[in-house]
């Protein structure tokens, strides 16, 4: 018996929440001079993240394997369509480019390159903030705003 994919939408929006959280801390502690408790956050911010992936794909995988129906679709009206279909666009567009950001941005950090782990956090932290914080903000509209 498959696993039951219902759960996945509040799993993945609780992760992204959850990676939001991280990075917005994690970088009020760097700001503060406050490195080692920076680098634990950022650390678990790439694992929640991590997490995220590994079950956003599963979802999608019991959806076209076992499901045999579409992901949800956005049912809203009116100046809501734009707004919805700006933000999902705008996070799926930088979702696909935060991955490679954070990967050389972490991998810097870890070989303690510090001035050009710096360069390119100034890039990966908003991006990566703002691709975490949308993807709650979609599941908001999609499963509780606008769900059927």
């Amino acid at each position: 018996m498959p696993l039951n994919h219902s759960i996945f939408p509040v799993i993945n929006a609780t992760l992204n929440g959850a990676s939001a959280v991280l990075l917005y801390v994690g970088h009020g502690f760097i700001k503060r001079g406050r490195m080692a408790a920076h680098r634990v956050l950022m650390i678990a911010a790439v694992v929640t993240s991590s997490l995220f992936l590994a079950c956003y794909l599963t979802y999608h995988y019991l959806l076209y394997h076992y499901a045999h129906s579409p992901s949800k679709h956005f049912q809203g009206q009116g100046w809501w369509r734009p707004v919805y279909f700006t933000i999902l666009i705008s996070h799926t567009s930088l979702a696909v480019v935060i991955v490679p950001l954070v990967l050389i941005t972490l991998a810097r950090a870890l070989r303690q390159r510090f001035d050009r782990h710096r360069a390119i956090a100034r890039w990966t932290y908003p991006l990566w903030l703002y691709v975490s914080v949308t993807g709650v903000v979609i599941y908001v509209m999609l499963y509780h705003l606008f769900g059927s």
